[in-house]
């Protein structure tokens, strides 16, 4: 029982320790216009402030008496961001951007709820949250410069876009929409939810406009340009296709609907779910090609193609790897941060049990070394402080090509489904021309001919025709992907490696010169108390 109590006494320590840790004001130098800095205060209220709590930081604060701090106060070592002091840039879309080249710039703001009214029965009872959405460009598909244009959008719209890109950009890198998250909505606070869509949008619509080819696209710009209703056809849902392939496989069968893939259908997925007899075509021939033990007509022999598609398996599983390493960094950082700020709000409570009953000079010159501890422990945790959220915005980059490899196995998948179409097709017109050749044969053979037989090779000529033009546009489209495919994993190449060398720069300037300013405070810390050595030879 004592040491429930004990225990309990130390958690809430700890809590107390955190508080007065994160309410230790620290002087720092005034700003250039006479003000005080925006980071004077370092103040973070994790907890609710209590008044005891108030009074023991205000005692710590007194016997703290801290330096100036100003030279933890500075830019990225890299120049590409602050350090999180420097008054962070406005959300307003109304700066300029660079017009020195094209560009198509997305905001996505002021979330609003809304009713369903179309398919609520109780009023009230469906709601959904539009986004405002503001484009800045100066493309000529948009209008040339000076361009801008804001609509409102709903989650749903989104879809139904990612869904028309994924139709008329097959092959290409196109960037996953972030997911519905159902779950999430019901779990997190709505508030806080509805933000992290916002921000999930903001930054899927802007990897969107930065697409060498998409940033062009007629769906993006009807998504980003036309007021009021989405004037993109919405995408039928999975069930709904089913129910009509089901429904029109037995008029297959029989042969009241016609059982040739169409001409259309040939350049699309048979995954859409409306020709259910195509998808069991092309099931039955993967299924060949994976166990027959015969080699299909078409296969995929492009050796570079291969060699690139193992690569980039094994790019995502190193970066997968690297990505949690990242995550343990982090925590580390995250973790040595709290510990030292923990020490020297500890040494801070030392230090005033000294001062305050102090009866020798001894006593004092104790506690005025373990103040300088105290300082150097806060400046070290509030440094690392600085060193995690400035490696947090660097190594995100791991995670976002985790996002990008998944765009590439999609793309990697647009093309295998094709060449699946043209494999199945190929297939199907051998086995027509075998029927057409076994029914002339045999109808060669009765005098005069067999009207019914010459009818079905009729049929069956018909039918080849269809299949010979449906396989020509499966080609064509498979070829299209291809050159997709090729042109996609160029660019991949050039944009990993800027980037990657962009985040190994911003890390490893931003750790050594942490590391420098640490290792300035110890040194001085060092310095102050070098007389003990001296006192001890």
């Amino acid at each position: 029982m004592m040491r429930q109590e004990n225990d309990g006494d130390q958690e809430a320590d700890l809590h107390a320790s955190q508080d007065d840790m994160e309410s230790l004001v620290l002087d720092e130098p005034p700003s250039s216009n006479g003000q005080s800095s925006p980071s004077a205060s370092t103040s973070v209220d994790r907890h609710s402030a209590t008044a005891t709590t108030a009074t023991s930081s205000q005692g710590f604060n007194s016997i703290l008496e801290p330096p100036s701090y100003a030279d933890a106060i500075f830019t990225s070592f890299d120049s590409s961001s602050s350090n999180g002091h420097d008054c962070p840039k406005p959300s307003s879309y109304q700066s300029e951007p660079p017009t020195r080249s094209e560009f198509l710039k997305i905001w996505v703001t002021d979330p609003q709820k809304e009713l369903e009214l179309s398919n609520s029965l109780v009023p009230g009872g469906t709601s959904y949250h539009t986004y405002l959405i503001t484009t800045r460009t100066n493309m000529p598909e948009y209008g040339g410069p000076g361009s801008e244009f804001t609509v409102r959008r709903r989650f749903k719209d989104v879809v139904t876009l990612a869904d028309r890109l994924s139709e008329s950009f097959r092959g290409f890198f196109i960037p996953i929409r972030p997911d519905k998250s159902v779950v999430d909505s019901q779990v997190m606070q709505i508030e806080q939810f509805v933000e992290l869509r916002r921000a999930a949008l903001a930054k899927y619509l802007n990897k969107l406009a930065v697409h060498p080819t998409i940033k062009k696209s007629e769906e993006l710009r009807l998504f980003l340009v036309m007021k009021g209703k989405l004037p993109l056809t919405r995408s039928v849902d999975m069930a709904s296709r089913m129910l009509d392939g089901a429904v029109r496989l037995p008029r297959q069968l029989t042969g009241e609907v016609t059982a040739v893939t169409d001409v259309n259908e040939a350049a699309q997925p048979a995954k859409g779910g409306r020709d259910l007899l195509r998808i069991f075509r092309e099931l039955k021939q993967s299924v060949v090609n994976d166990w027959g033990g015969v080699k299909p007509m078409a296969v995929e022999d492009d050796k570079e193609f291969l060699a690139r598609k193992e690569k980039v398996a094994e790019f995502e599983q190193q970066l997968s790897n690297l990505s949690q390493q990242a995550e343990s960094l982090v925590k580390a950082q995250q973790d040595m941060g709290e510990t030292m700020g923990e020490l020297g709000l500890a040494f801070v409570k030392l230090t005033k049990l000294e001062t305050e009953g102090a009866m020798f000079e001894s006593q004092t010159l104790r506690a005025n070394d373990m103040k300088n501890v105290a300082t150097a422990s806060v400046k070290a945790s509030r440094l690392y402080r600085e060193l995690n959220s400035q490696t947090v915005k660097h190594l995100d980059k791991l995670h976002e090509y985790l996002g990008v490899v998944l765009a590439v196995n999609s793309a990697f998948s647009d093309r295998s489904s094709a060449l699946l179409t043209v494999q199945t097709l190929s297939s199907e017109l051998v086995s027509l021309q075998s029927r057409i050749e076994k029914l002339e044969a045999a109808a060669s053979k009765i005098f005069g001919g067999d009207r019914s037989r010459m009818r079905k090779i009729e049929e069956l000529k018909e039918t080849l025709k269809i299949s010979e033009d449906a396989k020509s546009c499966a080609v064509r489209e498979y070829e299209r992907i291809k050159e997709n495919n090729r042109s996609e994993l160029e660019r991949l190449d050039r944009e990993r490696h800027e980037d990657f060398m962009g985040m190994l720069r911003g890390f490893v300037l931003n750790q050594a010169g942490y590391a420098e300013k640490m290792a300035n405070a110890w040194e001085k810390l060092a310095e102050e108390t070098s007389g003990y050595a001296k006192d001890g030879s």
